[in-house]
């Protein structure tokens, strides 16, 4: 097995796994040493994989929380509704993201959750006279939402619809 199939395999074990997984365990699965699964978990974390340590073992931190990418078109103007509209329903708006003719897919963090991250966002932008970076392909764009249901982010799209920000 190589060493990546091996790392797979060991993200597949800490998925199904109900308690923490100890690295001598894992060792013993896998017929390697304690320290290549050290290394291996390392690897993992290096990939924004979030593995906790604990005094038995390692766990995998499943967080509660949903994620949907949303595309959505609008001016300048709607950014504020539309950024309120996410927070005001429960989500995180974290990134933004636009696919450049040239540059390919540019996405960047956003991280705003509640209407003073979005007051500064705006006034972030308008007072540095900065633009969007959805004017780089005529308005269109895409978030990475994150919410604590499937409901909730069912509820946004649904909103940014009645705003017109996502186009049918």
């Amino acid at each position: 097995m190589s060493t990546k199939d091996r790392r797979k395999k060991i993200l597949e074990k800490l998925k199904q796994a109900d308690k923490p997984l100890s690295a001598s365990l894992l060792a013993e699965y896998f017929g390697v040493s304690r320290q290549i699964i050290v290394g291996d978990i390392a690897l993992l974390r290096a990939e924004d994989i979030e593995i906790i340590s604990t005094n038995r073992g390692y766990i995998l931190n499943q967080s509660s929380q949903h994620i949907r990418v949303i595309n959505v078109s609008h001016d300048e103007k709607s950014m504020r509704d539309e950024l309120n509209t996410i927070v005001d329903y429960g989500g995180k708006a974290l990134d933004v993201i636009v696919n450049h003719p040239i540059y390919g897919e540019i996405r960047v963090d956003l991280n705003v959750s509640n209407r003073l991250d979005v007051e500064k966002f705006i006034s972030d932008i308008n007072n540095q006279d900065n633009v969007p970076l959805s004017v780089l392909t005529k308005d269109k764009h895409s978030h990475t939402i994150e919410a604590n249901s499937e409901e909730n982010l069912d509820l946004i799209e649904e909103k940014l619809k009645e705003l017109n920000i996502i186009k049918e």
